[in-house]
């Protein structure tokens, strides 16, 4: 098979899986046990959470681990409202392309009196700062905007973001599960107050992630308990997880300007090709976006068929978000961007990794066209454009 829904989740590294195997039968004792075991297990999760602060640029007791992105991304909103409640500020400002984990928890702060913006992005996928300084409000307590988009790969303008939130007291929250590992981040230079993040996009374990909080920003408690994680997180640590999770990440900032540049030329070379299918688009900035990510939508198809077929021929591919795969409805990311519904539907994500080959992408480039000529051939919604019984939307 040839997998590139590197987004939705990667491959564990051979680094990785070997780093964590002592874990599990070894230094297996709990970190919080007085004990010899216990405490040696307690050396290696500080010597872990010190190695993930510094691929950041953060401070080691900024650090706390989490199950993975959607918990880190819950965990920092729920704390940004009790502060907000607290101060009585109740306003948080947000992007309409963000990921479910954010929307939903801010779906329930509007149950709670809380008001929420709704940034809008335009044709690139991409926010306008100065949309971004006009919603700001007296009663604004954050802003959560995700450093780069889990669908489209368009990046934003982060370190302005955070400027502008430091200049109106404003925290700044954002979820850069997919940024991570994949392009450089320095919390302090790109005024990040909070930050998510998550193991299993960067050839770590599933079920481990971590969250930055600024030692300046309040931090409420999230799971009650235990003492663990500075009292913040109950929970005995998931030890192999977070160990691992640190060296996917230190493993990730080291190859990260060469497996970038191979991604970058991969992820063109998709591009040039597919762009050459009539009546196709690129989803996002072609520029501005994550190095591994490519997404385009191809009118006259439906997605779902897409990806299964391309299942048939060995490729492993997905049409957006795996949070909502499931759902019938077409991605809220590419409504942003203005798609029409119809168009929308038809979308293509295919996310590289460091072990994506020449080879498999020329396949993949292959096996596209020949999907989509065989879907256009028996649709009749294609047949009706071309027949000029509707109009082409792309």
């Amino acid at each position: 098979m040839i997998y590139l829904d590197n987004a939705g989740t990667s491959k564990v590294s051979d680094k990785v899986f070997k780093a964590m195997e002592p874990f599990f039968k070894e230094i297996y004792g709990n970190a919080s046990s007085l004990h010899s075991l216990g405490q040696i297990a307690k050396e290696h999760l500080e010597c872990a959470r010190e190695k993930v602060a510094k691929c950041i640029n953060a401070d080691k007791d900024e650090i706390y681990f989490t199950s993975g992105g959607s918990e880190s991304d819950n965990w920092a909103i729920a704390s940004i409202a009790k502060y907000g409640a607290l101060k009585n500020k109740k306003h948080i400002i947000t992007s309409q392309i963000e990921h479910h984990a954010v929307l939903h928890a801010l779906d329930e702060l509007k149950k709670q009196g809380f008001e929420i913006t709704y940034l809008p992005v335009y044709e690139n996928g991409i926010i306008k700062t100065e949309d971004l300084k006009n919603a700001i409000k007296k009663d604004t307590v954050a802003v959560t905007i995700m450093f780069a988009n889990n669908e489209i790969g368009t990046i934003q303008p982060v370190k302005e973001i955070g400027e502008i939130c430091h200049q109106n007291g404003v925290i700044f929250h954002t979820d850069a599960v997919q940024a991570i590992g994949h392009i450089p981040v320095d919390v302090k230079e790109m005024n990040i107050d909070m930050l998510s993040m998550s193991g299993h996009k960067f050839h770590s374990p599933k079920g481990v992630g971590a969250l930055y909080c600024k030692k300046s920003i309040p931090l409420f408690n999230y799971i009650y308990g235990g003492a663990q994680e500075k009292n913040r997180r109950a929970g005995t640590e998931n030890l192999p997880g977070i160990v691992g999770m640190a060296v996917g990440l230190e493993d990730a900032i080291n190859e990260m300007p060469e497996v970038s540049k191979r991604e970058k030329t991969l992820r063109d070379k998709l591009f040039e090709e597919l762009s050459k299918i009539p009546h196709s688009k690129i989803n996002g900035d072609k520029i501005n976006r994550l190095p591994n990510n490519f997404n385009m939508c191809f009118e006259g198809i439906e997605g779902e068929s897409l990806l299964l077929l391309l299942n048939e021929e060995g490729i492993c591919a997905s049409s957006g978000s795996a949070c909502t795969s499931g759902s019938l409805d077409p991605s809220h990311v590419l409504l942003a961007l203005g798609l029409a519904h119809e168009v929308a539907h038809g979308s293509l994500r295919l996310t590289l990794s460091k072990y994506t080959t020449e080879e498999e992408i020329d396949k993949t480039i292959d096996a596209v066209k020949k999907v989509v000529e065989y879907l256009r051939k028996i649709s009749p919604v294609w047949d009706e454009l071309q027949k000029g019984v509707r109009k082409y939307a792309l």
